[in-house]
Parts: C-alpha cells; sequence; structure tokens
C-alpha cells in the first residue's frame, strides 16, 4: 500500500490536502515515460490547487470572490479526475496500485460533489 486511507474528513482544508499529499505518494510508483512524466506534472498541479484555492476561498473577501474560488477548486477537482483517469488508463500496473488509484478517483469525485453543493447554495439560497 502506498499510504493509509483514512476516513474522509469533514475539515475541507485537512481533505483536500491528503488528497494532495496522496497524489504525490502514488505517482511515484509509476514509470517514468515521457507521457507519463507530463501527465504527472499535470496531475500534481491540479490536485494541489484544489487545496490552495479552498484555502483561498475561505479567506475570500466577498460572496462573489468566494463564489468564484469554489468554481476553481471544483474546476480543478474535475481536472484531476481527468489526470488521474488518464494515467490509470495508459498504464499497465499491479492491482494495489489501482486500488489506491481507484481511490483517488473516489476521493476527488466526492470532493467534486461537496464543492457543487457549496457553489449551487450559494448561487440559490433559500
Amino acid at each position: 500500500m502506498m499510504f493509509e486511507r483514512k476516513q474522509p474528513s469533514y475539515d475541507l482544508e485537512e481533505r483536500t490536502f491528503e488528497f494532495a499529499k496522496n497524489v504525490r505518494l502514488i505517482i511515484k510508483n509509476l514509470n517514468k515515460t515521457i507521457a507519463n512524466q507530463e501527465d504527472m506534472r499535470q496531475l500534481v498541479r491540479s490536485s494541489g490547487s484544489v487545496g490552495a484555492n479552498y484555502i483561498e476561498s475561505v479567506e475570500s473577501l466577498s460572496k462573489k470572490d468566494k463564489l468564484m474560488r469554489l468554481k476553481i477548486v471544483r474546476k480543478e477537482a474535475k481536472e484531476s479526475f481527468y489526470w488521474l483517469r488518464l494515467i490509470k488508463e495508459t498504464n499497465d500496473s499491479d492491482e494495489d496500485l489501482f486500488k489506491n488509484w481507484n481511490y483517488l478517483m473516489d476521493e476527488v469525485d466526492q470532493l467534486k460533489r461537496i464543492f457543487s453543493k457549496m457553489i449551487l447554495k450559494m448561487e440559490n439560497p433559500d
């Protein structure tokens, strides 16, 4: 196992940090092909950006700024899912690695859904 799976946290700052950290831990085990290196670079950027932009949203100065930052968070989560999927489908690897890979894909999908709900509530407060 590459990393320790934790119960999802309600602390989104910690949860997004764990996601970015686990991405960095798992990609160490991939072959260093030219395609993988480029895809991993993109994945590292987008996975880190999820948490960094979430922190920015928490510290935002206005509702409009917060909404924009949350949309960026969601966009980066979608992008992270894309890179995870692309890397997974273009690599042959052992079953244990892909169990962890599927865990990351599920985690980022859950994060995307959480941020989508937050955006929806801000756009449609009732």
